[in-house]
């Protein structure tokens, strides 16, 4: 049976184009009322319009769908709220957030300005915050959410250049964690996606140079909606690329009990036991399953 989202009411920041855009009109496509958030500015997060915004709304309603559009900032929470309560106003309720919005401003950590590392933090993950604790309420209320973080392979292993990007994508799955625990006898799940797709964001970075066919965003788009669905799990990361779709998490072994008066002499002995994260030595998961 096909996924619907008849009667369902989506957020989707920074769908003005690339990921957030293939997002809504999926979403769009199969019954959902879309808020199409995108501040409209340009990679570094410079600039802005709604002009964005507005052609992925328009594009929606075309298609028989149904869709409004918003510029507001993520990191500006009376905006965002602003944004929450005009949705309400619409349409009474909020069921799916997506939070996808982004910006870049790479630089290796010798070089970077603490300016550029609190613009992403900002964007990325205190963008996130407000988003969410806009809707939260509203969730709680109905029994009812499903919230999308956007992480990254930056955060979850590192990438050369994007300490502020990979510190901020991380900090959203720790923000998951909590939330899913927190959320779930509202019946609100949230989970991440960790997407690899061929957008202005990562067209100029090695690797993705002819890369547009084969790490289309539209590739990504079915584990966002399903994340979005009735039947998503809770507090899971599904990774995204090119067609193909796996998970990722936070584990720990099973490690070396030294006793009370363990000295540093004796880590430096069982050191290899200690690190060792072979899945026959006893890994645990911490993942929690719906």
């Amino acid at each position: 049976m096909a996924i619907s989202f008849q009667d369902r009411v989506a957020l989707v920041t920074g769908a003005g184009g690339g990921l957030g855009r293939q997002h809504a009109l999926e979403l769009g496509r199969r019954g959902a009322k879309v808020v199409v958030n995108d501040l409209g500015g340009s990679v570094d997060g410079s600039g802005g319009s709604v002009s964005a915004a507005e052609a992925v709304a328009q594009e929606i309603t075309r298609a028989g769908g149904t869709a409004i559009a918003n510029s507001a900032s993520v990191t500006d929470l009376e905006a965002v709220q602003s944004m929450i309560d005009s949705t309400m106003a619409e349409w009474g309720r909020i069921d799916i957030l997506v939070n996808n919005a982004g910006i870049l401003r790479d630089k290796t950590f010798a070089k970077l300005e603490l300016e550029n590392w609190h613009a992403v933090l900002d964007v990325h993950l205190t963008g996130s915050l407000n988003t969410t604790k806009c809707v939260w309420p509203i969730m709680t209320e109905q029994n009812y959410g499903r919230i999308v973080m956007t992480t990254s392979t930056s955060g979850l292993f590192g990438n050369f250049g994007q300490s502020n990007y990979g510190a901020a994508k991380l900090g959203l799955v720790g923000f998951m964690n909590t939330l899913r625990f927190e959320g779930a006898k509202y019946n609100i799940f949230t989970n991440s996606i960790a997407p690899i797709a061929a957008t202005r964001m990562t067209l100029d970075l090695p690797g993705f140079e002819d890369s547009a066919e084969r790490l289309a965003p539209e590739l990504v788009t079915p584990a966002v909606v399903f994340l979005c669905s009735d039947q998503a799990p809770n507090g899971r990361i599904i990774q995204a690329a090119g067609g193909r779709y796996y998970s990722a998490d936070v584990r720990e072994n099973s490690g070396v009990d030294l006793g009370l008066k363990a000295t540093v002499e004796d880590i430096e002995e069982n050191i290899d036991s200690i690190l060792e994260m072979a899945e026959n030595k006893g890994i645990l998961e911490r993942t929690a399953h719906r």
